[in-house]
């Protein structure tokens, strides 16, 4: 890896030599103005250059608004996925290479020197230094007040704590005794981990930093209860929603507070150019508005949007399609899924009830579920047949992609699957033909949703028919999306439904961390996650023998880098994940829509959506998106 990131900057070097920046017509009278330098001065010594030739992409032009939904007012956090500026990221082909970083050495996996660019600055145009990892290792994860817990799990490896280190003002070391390969792939997430902070902005909000009645004056300003409260309120590099917070990202929150239109206008001091030596992102704005969920496709249809994923599914496609063919001012594209799983069940082996707990953790009744679903009938209702029906398992464009892992009890057998119940002991009935608990109760199994996608409740609509066939009742119960998630981390949740693993595109070079309970986001195992994310201070030790063994192989990886030894590991976590049935993947590989302005270029008309990794748009750089027919800004 070393040899490619330092190919990178050899390659990008002598045309930059050559380049004059052009300066932006939309920053174009502030700097006339004498308020901000010209983009010469703005951008690092030594810019990212990004080769569009080699993409197959165009020049573009800077200019323009791009008009996008969400259906939530947090959802303006997407903009820190869909930017996807990172320290390192992943490329189209997901190899990673350096992105703010200029340069990377990595030494046994468990050195890492990052290297930043000279002249790199926040989007207030202070500069972007060690000193702002200094902030974030000393005086926020090392300050007991600000994060009682301490520095991050993924700092820990082998139960030993890394060091982090600044010898000079473009230098930051992270090191641990072992080998730590997740360190890598987690700065390239989705979410990554912000091991950086703009301390010149938030030294105001610490008491480290900042005279103690100054301090007072701002709590009570902002009524909050302490100082590590007004800190934390400040700073929120992923949440995206304090205008006031300098950023990397292509684009900066532009609007203040809360509201359902949301403007992010281009960071001046972005650090990406194109070998023309024109700054990027190409648009100066992205208009972002809250609506409805149940309003977006119908406002693409409408050409209220110039480019929309997120919202849409499957069974919009029609609806997209006919305006499209009456004259609509947009494309349908139709991308791959990077989901492991389009829609799969998670039932809770965590579920606080007892009786239901020791159920669910037979794993002939997960089975039984799983052979009780007709995917067939649901791939055709949902998706006329072009999603791949099976279990939820590496996708087949992955080497790693195992057919029978997919095909594992995914086939109706409707027999076989009430011949596993009764040698359970299952075989007592109501009246009206439903199985007996051991405890006497009907087996009502309620299957909890974010209520967010009709294709799950279609999806769980259909199951509820053929599980009655099993002598199972399927309640389904929509929820709001956050109280879903804490009532499955609470361990009040039966089951639940969601996507699969959001990587179903794995190499064996990528990290199986999550395949093993390690964290309380997979539905199956909240409370085994929460005992390995908070070192056993809350949740509960795993003490099953399967996820034992996935634990135990998660650290077997970690501890080589024999790729060979690593894709072993994979096919064995994969086939655990098959045969326990921990997540009843029901389809996988749905096409997703994408709508695209036709004034819109450079956008892929194949793709991949994925949140992680790939970041949904941000792996497809959505800064180097651009409008033919742009129309020249400034600044209001």
């Amino acid at each position: 890896m070393r040899k490619l990131l330092l190919a990178l900057s050899l390659i990008a070097a002598p045309v930059w030599a050559q380049t004059p920046v052009q300066e932006s017509s939309f920053w174009e009278q502030e700097v006339a103005n004498g308020d901000m330098p010209p983009a010469a001065e703005r951008i690092p010594a030594e810019p990212l250059i990004v080769d569009l030739a080699a993409k197959g992409r165009e020049f573009g032009e800077q200019g323009g608004t791009l008009r996008t939904l969400v259906s939530r007012t947090k959802d303006i956090r997407q903009m820190v996925v869909y930017g996807y500026a990172r320290l390192i990221g992943y490329a189209g082909d997901y190899s990673l290479q350096p992105d703010i970083l200029r340069e990377i050495e990595i030494e046994g996996e468990r050195r890492f020197v990052l290297h930043l660019r000279d002249g790199h600055k926040w989007s207030d145009g202070a500069p972007f230094t060690s000193e702002d990892f200094r902030y974030w290792w000393e005086d926020v994860v090392n300050n007991e007040e600000i994060t009682p817990t301490g520095p991050p799990d993924w700092m820990i490896v082998d139960d030993k704590m890394g060091s982090v280190t600044f010898p000079d003002p473009q230098t930051v070391i992270f090191e641990w005794e072992t080998p730590n390969p997740n360190f890598l792939p987690l700065l390239a997430q989705a979410r990554p981990p912000f091991i950086y902070r703009p301390a010149h902005y938030l030294r105001q909000f610490h008491a480290t930093y900042t005279d103690p009645e100054k301090l007072a004056k701002l709590i009570d300003e902002k009524r909050v209860e302490s100082w590590p409260a007004l800190h934390n309120k400040y700073d929120n590099m992923y949440k995206f929603d304090n205008q006031d917070l300098p950023t990397l990202q292509p684009w900066l929150n532009a609007t203040g507070g809360k509201s359902s239109r949301n403007v992010f206008v281009r960071n001046p001091y972005f650090h990406r150019i194109d070998a023309r030596g024109v700054q990027l992102p190409y648009i100066d704005v992205v208009e972002m508005t809250v609506v409805g969920g149940g309003l977006i496709a119908a406002k693409a249809n409408a050409g209220e949007v110039d480019l929309q994923a997120r919202g849409l599914s499957f069974r919009d496609v029609a609806i997209l399609k006919k305006g499209e063919a009456e004259g609509g001012n947009y494309r349908t594209y139709l991308w791959g899924n990077g989901a492991a799983s389009q829609i799969a069940i998670y039932p809770n082996l965590n579920f606080a009830d007892p009786v239901w707990r020791e159920v669910i953790r037979d794993v002939r009744f997960r089975r039984a579920l799983s052979l009780g679903i007709d995917r067939r009938m649901i791939n055709r209702a949902l998706y006329f047949g072009l999603a791949e029906e099976g279990g939820m398992t590496a996708l087949p464009s992955s080497p790693l992609h195992d057919p029978a892992d997919m095909k594992a009890w995914s086939a109706m057998d409707i027999d076989h699957a009430n011949r596993l119940l009764d040698e359970m002991g299952l075989t007592e009935r109501t009246a009206n033909g439903l199985r007996k608990l051991p405890d006497g109760r009907p087996m009502e199994f309620v299957v909890e949703t974010a209520g967010e996608r009709q294709e799950e409740e279609n999806a769980l609509a259909i199951i509820t028919d053929t599980w009655r066939d099993l002598g199972i009742r399927l309640i389904m119960r929509p929820l709001d999306r956050d109280i879903l998630r804490n009532r499955i981390y609470a361990g009040l949740s039966m089951a639940g439904v969601w996507y699969g693993w959001d990587n179903g595109l794995p190499r064996a070079e990528t990290s199986p961390h999550y395949l093993a309970p390690t964290q309380q986001e997979f539905f199956a195992w909240p409370k085994w996650g929460q005992y390995y994310q908070t070192k056993g201070q809350v949740g509960e030790k795993v003490d099953m023998e399967a996820a034992e063994r996935l634990m135990q192989l998660d650290y077997d990886w970690a501890h080589t880098d024999d790729t060979a030894k690593r894709a072993r590991i994979w096919d064995e976590m994969l086939e655990i994940h098959a045969n326990q049935q921990f997540g009843i993947g029901i389809l996988a590989a749905a096409p997703q829509p994408v709508v695209v302005s036709k004034r819109l270029r450079n956008v892929p008309e194949k793709g991949i959506w994925a949140y992680d990794p790939g970041a949904h748009f941000g792996i497809h750089r959505m800064d180097e998106f651009f409008f033919e027919d742009a129309k020249q800004q400034v600044t209001q």
